[in-house]
């Protein structure tokens, strides 16, 4: 094991907090060569290559300090959009929901998702439904407290519009009759359904929300995506 990589060690031993941000993976000419074949292999891909070059630009000022929150990123791969093309780009972003501390990881991972992309406000967040124990059933409940706090960004222009992952039609019409700023969009799994559920398509048209797809593996970590506008 050479220094870099003893050093990161000791520095990821000692922290509580990782904030790992693997940029822009189109713009990394290894990856965009190699076609992973799971999304699995390709998140990966880019952590490993995250963490290893981030290990061999360790100052030594940070193995001194020790601190409690690591910002693991490299800084060329991450790019903030150009203010002058704001304007022409819808920039949405989905969260996953790994840990108990709803309030304050909600609200981190929006202002984290604005710093890095250099932007004040986040078009649209879709929060992916929350773990459960296995053998629960997914209820209002579970998905209250981090409602609340994708309303409180909404309230405080952090976010334009919210939405959600996996909701059946029950779940989307107790959500939507319970919340104070109403969902726009459920995404459905393409894994578990070739055609959307009729009644879960009658609902959504009634009170105009969206149905998207989408192919994330269980287990997945926050993303963001940006588009251009059409």
């Amino acid at each position: 094991m050479g220094t870099d990589s003893r050093a990161a060690g000791a520095l990821l031993a000692r922290a509580s907090t990782l904030h790992l941000q693997t940029g822009n993976l189109l713009n990394w000419g290894r990856l965009r060569k190699k076609c992973p074949s799971t999304h699995s292999e390709e998140l990966r891909d880019c952590i490993r290559k995250t963490l290893n070059e981030w290990s061999s630009q360790i100052s030594t000022d940070l193995v001194r300090e020790f601190p409690d929150v690591l910002e693991c990123t490299v800084s060329h791969a991450v790019e903030k959009i150009n203010p002058d093309e704001r304007e022409e780009m819808k920039v949405s972003a989905k969260l996953f929901i790994v840990g108990s501390n709803s309030s304050s990881s909600t609200r981190n991972a929006v202002d984290m998702a604005c710093s890095v992309l250099g932007v004040a406000q986040l078009d649209s967040v879709i929060i992916a439904s929350p773990p459960i124990e296995d053998g629960v059933n997914l209820s209002l409940e579970h998905l209250q407290p981090y409602w609340e706090e994708l309303q409180n960004l909404v309230h405080s222009k952090k976010i334009v519009a919210i939405g959600t992952s996996d909701l059946d039609k029950t779940q989307l019409e107790q959500l939507y009759q319970w919340a104070q700023v109403k969902p726009n969009s459920n995404q459905v799994n393409l894994a578990s359904c070739c055609v959307m559920p009729p009644d879960l398509t009658a609902f959504a048209k009634q009170f105009d929300i969206q149905l998207l797809t989408h192919n994330d593996p269980k287990g997945s970590v926050q993303g963001v995506g940006r588009q251009k506008q059409r």
